[in-house]
Parts: structure tokens; sequence; C-alpha cells
């Protein structure tokens, strides 16, 4: 199979869904890779550039099947703080060392990193460590080509 195109996650008929793939952040941020779906099939995703692959959408194959993608769960970092405030202020450090940071309700989530660990606990912040997908912000400048939208049909 050859992906050729990345779906919306739900934007697509549940009919064409033929299989799944299970991919860590850094195997989701790719242009060209041969990936192992859960039916044990090859699939090569054969993209015109890099795009980060998000939980949820779908790879669309050449022959109109539709692969999902799930993000695998890894060793994560889940930092709280007594208040919003704090909690910004922990965001603001990390993102002064460019670290992909998962923003949730009232947390934050990054890699595992025993550095960055204790630069939190040493900021006030709470670190609790998990195992979970990781889906960071984009960034602000973050562009997805590659992607298939339902408004560009129009």
């Amino acid at each position: 199979m050859r992906a050729l195109r990345v779906l919306r996650a739900g934007g697509w008929d549940p009919v064409r869904e033929v299989d799944c793939v299970r991919l860590d952040f850094d195997l989701r941020h790719r242009r060209r890779i041969t990936l192992h779906t859960e039916a044990g099939a090859h699939l090569l995703l054969d993209l015109p550039q890099t795009v980060h692959l998000r939980d949820g959408e779908g790879l669309e194959c050449e022959d109109g099947a539709i692969v999902r993608v799930h993000a695998h769960p890894e060793p994560l970092l889940e930092l709280t703080a007594v208040d919003a405030a704090e909690l910004a202020r922990l965001a603001w450090h990390l993102g002064n060392r460019h670290l992909p940071v998962q923003v949730l309700h009232g947390a934050l989530r990054i890699r595992d990193d025993h550095v960055i660990a204790g630069m939190i606990e040493a900021l006030g912040g709470t670190v609790r460590h998990i195992a979970a997908a990781f889906d960071p912000e984009p960034g602000a400048y973050a562009a997805e080509p590659g992607r298939h939208h339902h408004h560009d049909d129009a």
C-alpha cells in the first residue's frame, strides 16, 4: 500500500477505513517512511512534504483505502502548578527552551527529561511521570502542507 495524502480526523467515510498504524511522536513527523500496520501490512507513506501526523487522522492510499493514525503512548512528564499564573510561568520556561509542549486544561505534557523535570520542580511545579500519547502544539508558524481539507473541494 502507498499513502499519498493525510485526511483530518473523521473526514472520511468509515467504510473506507481498512487498518491503522500506531506511531510515537517521532514516527508521526515524516514525509516518506515504510510503516507496518496493525494487520501486518507494509504501508509506504509518500507525502510531498514533511507533516506532523496527529492522532485520529487518516492516511489515504492510492486505492482510496484509509489507514487511521493512532498516537502510541510514550514516557512523558505531566506538569502542574498551584494556579494558572504559575502554570503559564512554567510554560514560558519550556518555550524558552524550544521544547514541544502539549497543553491540557490545568496541565502541560512534555517528553520525559530528567533535567527539565528538575528545573520544573525547582520552579515550584509538580512533575508526574506518565505514559500517554504525545500531541504537542504545532507552533504559531507551523503550516501543514499535504493535508486535504473538505473546503479544498469547493
